[in-house]
Order: C-alpha cells, then structure tokens, then sequence
C-alpha cells in the first residue's frame, strides 16, 4: 500500500500497514445521545467517512465500530430532569442521529453498540484492572484507576510528566473534565439517586454504579474486535481532537493495563474543530447548528461533504453563508459536467472529435493518478477535490471540441465522485408536480407565440423558484428537478 496517515500518537505521517493483511478495524468515537448531535461533531464523522470509503477503495476489507454513548452525565441528568428513563429519553435522540447520518450521505457503520448493552464486559474490565493492581476502590463507592500505576500515561496527549505527577494525587468522578487535569479518572461510578431513577444503575461484585464514559469505548472496542477478528489492538482509532484527553489517554491506560499490550490503536487519528462564522461552535456563544438546521434550510447534503472535502482534516474550517453558497456553486458544476457527460454520445464527432476524446481520456487517467495520490496523502481531500474540478473543466473543454465520452472518462468521474459522494442530490419529481410544470410550459409556450416574453419570463422564474429548471431545444422544452 502506499497510504500514509499522519498518527497522533507520534505526531508523524506513516506509511499504514494493517495488523493483518487486506483488513482494517476501525473504531470511531460516536455522539452522547442526549442530544442532537451538532455539525461540528458531524465534520468528524464526515471525515470518518471518507477515511473508511477511502480503505475500501484500495481493497481493504473494514470492519468498521461506531459507538453511541447513551449513559453519562449528561444522558442521566438529561433524563432526571425530564422525569423519564434513561432509555426513554435517549431512544429518539438516537434516531435523530441515524437520520442526519442518512440525510450526509455517511455510509452506516457495521456495528453500532450502545454502552448499556455492553454492562457485562465493563464489569469484567473492571474487576481485572482490579486483580491487576491498577484500580482502586476509594471511599465513595466508586473505582478509579490509578494512573502512577500505569507509566504510560500521558503518550497520546504529551502531557507534562510534572503535570501527571503533581494531579495524580486527586481523583475526578465526573466524566468530563478539564484539560490537563490529570488525575485518577472514575471507571465505576457508585450509584446515586439520579441514577436509580432514571434506571441507569447495575449490580457489579464491587458495588452497584453504572460505568464511567471512558470505561466503555474500551468494552465496546475490545469485546467486538474480538468476536470479529480475535486480537486486543485496533488498527485506526478516530475521533475529533477534543477527545485526546482525557477521553482516549484513559482508554489506552486501561485498555493496555488490561490486555498487556503495549498499544490500543496502531493510529490514532483526529479530526479538527468547526467553528461558526469564526467563533468554536459552543452553547456558550449561541452558535450551535445540527444537521438538521441545515437540511431544512435547504441546503444539499453534497455541498455539505464538498464543503467540508475543501479543507484538510487536521485544520479549523469556518461554517458560513458564503461558505455554503460557495459550495452550493461548486456542486452546482459537478452536477451539470455530470449531466452532459452522460448525454455525451460514446463516439466523437470528425477528426477534430476523435483529439477531443483522446484529450478526455488523458484527462481521466491524471484525475485517477492526481485523486489516488491526494488521498494516499493522509487523506489531502482538498487535493483530491481539486483534482476533480480540474478534470471538469478539461472535460468541458473536450466536449465543447466534440469529445466522445468514452467508459474511461465515465468510469473515473464515476469513481471519484463516489469516494467523496459529492454530486447533487436527485429530487424526484412526483405526479403532482409534473402535471403543474407540464401546465406552467404550455402557459409559457402560448405567452411566447403571443409575444408576451415578459409572462413567459416570469412562468420561466415561477418553475426556478421550485426547483425546477428549463431546456430549450430544437425537439421542444424539457425540464428537470434540480
């Protein structure tokens, strides 16, 4: 393979070799479903997205682990306030997600675990780090794991070791906490009365409680890489940055003191934040926008993923109008070169033609080389994106000489256009409809035979503003949606 990911762990662009040839487990960090997700957790997922379409495109088979955390702090307290149960109360932010998923265009991964479904091994997790020495039961019921223990610590998130020494001696019970706040963090968490009313608390040989948020990635993980392939090591590991720590520091440190192994993840990936009209998106500044916001503004899930492609992972991207009215043109121009490419007839027209199609062809095969090389580079969609629009525009310039479109040029457009899923949505286009548009053409057709091109004009702006857009061509007006 000739695919380099840059790895968080030792902040360097690696050539990835997968632990088993031809196959890739690949584990991502999924929503807390106490609420909609936002965009921002979106531009992850997104970047997920393309990085696992982008593993099978070179031949790896992927087995690809998305959790939803559905018992925290927040889902508990979430619940309490509502007056309902823990399952009640995250049940429909869970089909919110799955939604949105669908509306991106975000392939569904192949498992999909919720924490309360795994209870079981994260008391066996538990109890080993127990025998092992590594955790503790401190005097508030609860089991922490102590991190002087585990000489480790620190790696992913490079840590001050002074700063690990001087907060190792506290312990923080709450699953969030603040950055650098080093201390032994909560796996078993003792039931309180929160807990218990919102049905979010079970039995374990060391007291009932219910687990810690980073107690459960490592459950999850371990338990279905094993059922799927055996083995205790990952070979990618993804989530945005705001989850190094101590999210995915505590999951290497007792996941590794449980296994013994020196790593959790061969690479460990993270994707950058999204802010909004240039503040981080936070509830603080008022600026959260989910999906769904979005998709009912109308905006095309393709321009989402185009907008997003423009901009590397591993750098801030801004989300605004004009970005999204950028993007919207951009999709725009792939729709149309998409459209004539495929009425494009397969032979050239004269000798002129036959220069034109040879032209397109060379096209295709540097939008293959340029496009595979750009995502070969620790996934530089930018390039990638870039390697697309300059395939359209020597395109159009091929067929406007008279090019054939031949499978070649069909082929690869097809190809590119699938990794990043960034053609525009089709609308359909329903009985109803198409009787009113067929209406709206006659009235047109008449006010143009009467001279009248300022009717015709404004039926022309009526079918725009739905949608709908006119071809005027030698065989009449045709239309479509879109």
């Amino acid at each position: 393979m000739t695919l380099r990911l840059y790895n968080t762990m030792t902040r360097q662009v690696e050539d990835f070799v997968p632990i088993v040839p031809g196959r890739v487990s690949l584990y991502t960090c999924g929503p807390t479903i106490w609420n909609y997700a936002h965009i921002g957790n979106f531009r992850t997922f997104l970047f997920e997205d393309l990085l696992r379409r982008w593993l099978e495109a070179s031949g790896l088979t992927v087995f690809h682990v998305m959790n939803l955390t559905d018992v925290d702090d927040r889902t508990i307290q979430a619940a309490a306030r509502a007056g309902v149960t823990l399952r009640e109360h995250v049940e429909p932010y869970a089909q919110a997600f799955f939604a949105d998923r669908d509306y991106l265009r975000i392939l569904p991964a192949h498992a999909y675990p919720r924490a309360t479904q795994f209870i079981a091994p994260m008391i066996s997790l538990v109890e080993s780090l127990l025998a092992k020495g590594v955790a503790y039961r401190g005097e508030d019921g609860s089991v922490y794991f102590a991190i002087a223990r585990f000489p480790a610590y620190g790696r992913l998130s490079q840590l001050d070791q002074r700063e690990l020494r001087s907060g190792a001696s506290g312990r923080v019970s709450s699953d969030e906490y603040a950055k650098e706040d080093a201390r032994d963090f909560v796996l078993w968490k003792a039931a309180q009365p929160d807990d218990e009313q919102v049905q979010a608390a079970w039995d374990a040989p060391f007291g009932r409680g219910r687990p810690g948020w980073h107690l459960e990635c490592s459950a999850m993980a371990l338990d279905l890489l094993r059922e799927k392939w055996g083995g205790d090591v990952l070979d990618i590991h993804c989530g945005g940055v705001d989850l190094i720590f101590p999210h995915h520091e505590d999951e290497i440190a007792q996941s590794c003191a449980h296994t013994g192994k020196p790593d959790f993840a061969r690479v460990w990936m993270h994707a950058e934040f999204l802010n909004i009209r240039g503040t981080k998106m936070s509830k603080r500044f008022g600026n959260i926008t989910t999906a769904r916001d979005l998709k009912e503004d109308g905006v095309d899930a393709a321009a989402l993923r185009l907008f997003f492609f423009q901009t590397h992972y591993r750098q801030k991207i801004d989300l605004n109008d004009e970005s999204i009215a950028q993007a919207t043109a951009g999709l725009r121009r792939l729709g149309d070169f998409a459209a004539r490419l495929e009425a494009a007839p397969t032979r050239a027209t004269g000798a002129v033609g036959e220069g034109a199609t040879a032209e397109l062809d060379g096209a295709a095969a540097q939008l293959r080389d340029q496009f595979s090389a750009a995502l070969d580079d620790d996934l530089n969609a930018p390039r990638a994106v870039a390697a697309l629009f300059d395939f359209v525009t020597a395109g159009n310039r091929a067929l406007d000489r008279g090019a054939g479109a031949s499978s070649a040029a069909r082929e690869a457009f097809a190809w590119a256009t699938g990794v990043l899923d960034v053609l525009p949505t089709p609308k359909e286009a329903d009985a109803e409809l198409a009787t009113w548009v067929e209406e709206r053409i006659q009235a047109r057709k008449a006010a143009r035979l009467a001279r009248d091109f300022g009717k015709a004009d404004a039926i022309r702006d009526e079918l725009a503003a739905r949608g709908v857009t006119l071809e005027d061509g030698p065989g009449g007006t045709k239309w479509r949606v879109g």
